[in-house]
């Protein structure tokens, strides 16, 4: 019970148990019922709700001023409530409390919105009042889960001998994948901190120190395009293990979900979870994160295409089909055409059958048999073969979602490992590294990874659940030589690699262990397990899609005095 001073206990603390005695409450007005000769308030504070009445004519007075969201303290004897009258709803449902005393301890003003459950305000709205949005108890219970699943990762990690330490938060420039936050320095005129992107380089030199089992609850910095799971600040769970292979990373993770998901949710997850190639992820499913919940796998169909007569097929590199058993309709399949064409593909074509027809524009091209299956509808797209497996894993996700394929109710674990280490950037026209070129290759690639880029594996391995990338990681490189010719592969010279790594390397130079590790994401994690379609709904203070902090007015405007103790000088755009 939190106990104080002012309050005996919380709101939902209130059973019947304590029938008879006294109790102290403190919270906000959540509703008032004031029937004339009788007046009821509904109580809340962060557990919940417990009904109120007022015992005698001076807290009825004081009752009858109150309005939504003041803040009051009541004193009073719970109560039983009659059989009829028990609310199930509540946890204090059983009881209300008799009211001798109440007070006033603050005043609400009319709020820009009703504080309710099925709330009606625009979410630009809630973001701007976050402090009332957050007293629902859809916000609150978000937050309060959040910081279970916090403590059972660390109560879970402590237990098996990781050690929780701090990294620092400002750092220096390094090229990770998005770009730097910067923080120019006062002391040292022209030069800036970076806000890391994650602790990725101080992990590792803690392995070279000896730390053996590192996690850390990280804050990580990224200043790139935002979406529904994206944030320019978030949060992950950094962890890093000394002489490990890949597998014993995997089995750490699995376990330890396990006992999340056990401890915060009662379910018993199956493990090890599965595992699947990059390669597999992508030519069955057209992502690397693949949601299992339904099947609907892609089929190259790529040899019957070729010997039809119809020229798009014959003429593409790679011709792919989605067959779903289900019936679309007209106005679905054109939604469905027009969806593949606003993510950049040329069209799509399809094909209806059931064991008494076959209709549709491809049905005069393809044979009833590319189907395996006895009714449906076959959908194919064609092209160079990558892009048109990432379309097909688009359209399938976009089928899911409108046959509700999707909407099984379960936790669905994937481990897509062994990734390319390089890709290549048309648009810097150089190879850049996949996830980050700290990976180590793997073993049979690391004699040709120079020569062929493209072919080359890491020891790489990614947690999906449901389609959600919920953790990456790998097996990271501990040898300076091999992680010179990663960084000379992407375009770094050796003057570039010293002034941004040189310290990592040198660190290298004096006894490094094998080591690896992981990050899952924090907010996705908690966000999945709720359920929830946004991770903005499981953050306290979260930024908007243009990476705005509505409450506080974020970023904004700094006086001249402080760009001249920072060495700079801020130049407008011409407004024309």
């Amino acid at each position: 019970m939190f106990r104080t001073e002012m309050r005996s206990c919380l709101c939902a603390e209130v059973n019947a148990e304590l029938e008879g005695k006294d109790v102290s409450l403190c919270g906000w007005v959540n509703k008032k019922r004031d029937h004339g000769n009788l007046i009821f308030i509904d109580l809340r504070d962060r557990s919940g709700l417990v009904q109120l009445f007022p015992k005698d004519e001076a807290s009825a007075e004081i009752m009858k001023t109150l309005r939504s969201e003041d803040v009051i303290q009541v004193k009073g004897i719970v109560k039983r409530r009659p059989e009829n009258m028990i609310n199930r709803d509540m946890l204090s449902g059983e009881t209300e409390v008799e009211c001798y005393y109440a007070e006033v301890l603050s005043r609400s003003a009319v709020t820009p919105f009703v504080i309710e459950e099925d709330v009606k305000a625009s979410e630009e709205l809630r973001l701007k009042y976050r402090y009332l949005d957050l007293r629902r108890k859809y916000m609150s219970s978000a937050l309060i889960m959040r910081s279970k699943v916090i403590k059972s990762i660390r109560d879970y990690l402590t237990d098996k001998g990781f050690i929780d330490i701090e990294t620092p938060v400002m750092s220096k420039s390094t090229p990770e994948g998005a770009r730097d936050y910067l923080v120019p320095s006062r002391i040292h005129a022209g030069k800036f901190y970076s806000l890391v992107q994650s602790p990725q380089i101080y992990k590792q030199i803690l392995m070279v120190a000896g730390f053996d089992r590192y996690f850390q609850i990280a804050r990580c910095f990224r200043d790139e395009d935002q979406r529904a799971d994206r944030q320019p600040e978030f949060t992950q769970l950094d962890l890093e293990m000394s002489f490990v292979t890949s597998n014993d990373v995997l089995e750490v993770m699995e376990k330890m979900f396990a006992h999340v998901f056990k401890e915060i949710l009662n379910i018993d997850l199956a493990i090890p979870f599965r595992r699947m190639t990059y390669d597999e992820s992508m030519e069955k499913y057209g992502s690397d994160k693949p949601d299992l919940r339904y099947s609907l796998e892609i089929n190259d169909i790529t040899d019957i295409a070729k010997k039809t007569e119809f020229s798009v097929f014959r003429e593409q590199e790679f011709t792919g089909a989605l067959v779903s058993e289900d019936d679309f309709t007209r106005k679905e399949i054109d939604e469905l055409t027009e969806f593949v064409k606003s993510v950049g593909a040329l069209g799509l074509g399809y094909m209806k059958f059931s064991p008494e027809a076959v209709s549709g524009p491809l049905s005069k091209y393809l044979p009833k048999e590319t189907a395996q299956t006895a009714k449906g509808t076959l959908f194919a797209m064609s092209g160079k073969k990558k892009r048109t497996l990432e379309y097909l894993g688009m359209l399938r996700r976009k089928i899911a979602t409108m046959k509700k394929y999707d909407a099984k109710d379960e936790f669905n674990f994937v481990w897509v490992v062994e990734f390319p280490l390089f890709e290549f950037d048309e648009k810097e026209n150089r190879y850049v590294a996949c996830h980050h070129m700290f990976t180590m290759p793997k073993k049979e690639h690391l004699a040709t990874m120079s020569a062929d880029p493209l072919s080359a594996r890491g020891d790489l391995y990614d947690l999906v659940c449901n389609g959600i990338e919920l953790a990456s990681g790998s097996i990271r490189i501990h040898d300076p030589k091999i992680q010179k010719e990663i960084m000379k592969i992407v375009g770094m010279t050796e003057e570039e690699l010293q002034s941004r790594f040189g310290f990592l390397l040198d660190a290298f130079k004096y006894g490094a262990p094998p080591h690896g590790g992981i990050a899952p994401g924090i907010d996705r994690l908690v966000s999945l397990m709720l359920k929830r379609d946004n991770i903005r709904d499981v953050i306290a203070f979260p930024k908007t899609l243009n990476g705005i902090g509505l409450m506080e007015d974020s970023p904004d405007y700094v006086t001249k005095r402080q760009l001249d103790e920072l060495h700079l000088k801020v130049e407008k755009e011409n407004e024309n």
